[in-house]
């Protein structure tokens, strides 16, 4: 297992080309949000354009684009009807799916809610993508119950990154919290290999497991980041990093460690109490700043 460090990090992220412009860093199509769950796509969103993503696409229902309009006009917006619970409705999958005919990364998950539509766009999303997926929170949910009666994980032609939490990934692979908790490492190495995926398994010492082998364990971030909100940021910056062509394992392990060394910098600014996940966005552009122009 690898530690990572900010070497390994800033060696993995290239300099923006001089001759370059927003096709050459991707085009995310983001499906996130509900009526209730608003700011959960706004704070992906925002990971995402941060963290260099050269089109956002966000598609969810109308009060969830408004919302996210009125903070971030650089993202492009895919109107959605809504189902009974407020999310996006499983009968907005043809126009899904065509507009996932022109990205080069699909996010799935954040504030979605945990429906059967969710599990329904998440089982035929992920495969119809021809390039990386990343499933976070209620796409996670999602792809749970679709295990739960017997399908396989859902898998693109491409790269799949899975963000659980210890409970998310208790409900995907049916083992107790206890058991994830003796061997996390293991655990992470087995499913990242059975399910073909980068798996990111979240705690005080997040592990980011490939399907070849490898493992990196952070060593950046604080108890400030425990609250809502921080994941969905952390899913934003995975899924941007991967639109701009860094290879999955590469991009969840780059992601989790400026995620944690920015809530660091949030930190020494305000304080764990005081601090917020939007927060970690700006001191997110400092660390940046940094290394590059």
């Amino acid at each position: 297992m690898e530690q990572l460090c900010e070497e390994f990090v800033f060696s993995r992220i290239p300099a923006r080309a001089q001759e370059s412009h927003k096709g050459s860093y991707g085009h995310l199509l983001a499906v996130a949000g509900s009526r209730r769950y608003r700011g959960a796509a706004s704070l992906t969103a925002e990971g995402a354009l941060r963290t260099g993503a050269g089109i956002v696409t966000l598609a969810s229902v109308e009060p969830v684009l408004a919302a996210v309009t009125a903070r971030l006009p650089e993202c492009c917006l895919l109107p959605c009807a809504e189902n009974e619970d407020g999310g996006i409705s499983a009968k907005e999958g043809d126009s899904l799916s065509r507009a996932l005919e022109k990205a080069t990364v699909l996010l799935m998950g954040p504030g979605m809610g945990n429906t059967a539509d969710t599990q329904t766009l998440v089982r035929r999303l992920v495969g119809e993508a021809k390039g990386t997926v990343v499933l976070d929170a209620d796409a996670l949910n999602g792809a749970a119950a679709l295990l739960a009666r017997g399908e396989t994980m859902p898998h693109p032609a491409g790269s799949l990154i899975l963000t659980p939490h210890p409970g998310e990934m208790a409900r995907l692979t049916g083992l107790t919290a206890a058991e994830i908790a003796a061997d996390p490492a293991g655990v992470a190495a087995r499913y990242a290999e059975q399910w073909d995926c980068t798996l990111v398994l979240k705690g005080h010492r997040t592990l980011i497991a490939a399907p070849d082998g490898r493992m990196w364990q952070n060593t950046t971030g604080n108890a400030g980041l425990s609250r809502g909100g921080s994941g969905d940021v952390l899913a934003g910056m995975i899924s941007g990093l991967s639109a701009c062509g860094l290879p999955a394992p590469e991009a969840a392990a780059c992601a989790v460690w400026l995620h944690g060394a920015a809530a660091d910098c949030a930190a020494d600014r305000l304080g764990q109490y005081g601090m917020l996940p939007h927060d970690i966005l700006t001191d997110l552009g400092s660390l940046f700043a940094q290394h590059y122009r």
